[in-house]
């Protein structure tokens, strides 16, 4: 009966360090994983930065370009009027997808549910 327990013994203590081995190993891949993201995030958040300035001087050198032609004001105009233009649309699209995802109940799955309730309603 002692050589059984001990062995009993022996494989819960194996059983437990397997775990414990195993709970590290999670640790060590999420901590590896949330630095990993961490940088990602920087590096993305940078690259919009730079994306938003980019298209401040691109804007900039299209009133410039309209300014050759037409007086600054006009030319700022143009280009802000164009940007009003497309906010308006950009805004309208958002609003409409936001109408559109407000609906959170799953209608499909409701009505999966609702014949499945149903079917066994039936079979019974």
């Amino acid at each position: 009966m002692n050589g059984l327990s001990g062995a009993t013994k022996r494989v819960a203590d194996s059983a437990r360090s397997f775990v414990q081995l195993e709970v590290q190993l999670a640790i060590a891949e999420l901590k590896k994983k949330a630095a990993a993201l961490g940088v990602g995030i920087g590096l993305t958040g940078g690259a919009a930065i730079l994306a938003f300035l980019a298209l401040c001087f691109a804007l900039a050198a299209a009133a410039a370009g309209i300014a050759t032609t037409l007086p600054v004001w006009a030319s700022l105009l143009i280009v802000g009027g164009g940007l009003l233009l497309i906010a308006g649309i950009l805004g309208a699209i958002g609003v409409t997808m936001l109408q559109q995802g407000a609906k959170v109940m799953p209608e499909q799955a409701v009505e999966e549910a609702e014949l499945t309730a149903e079917a066994l309603r039936d079979g019974n």
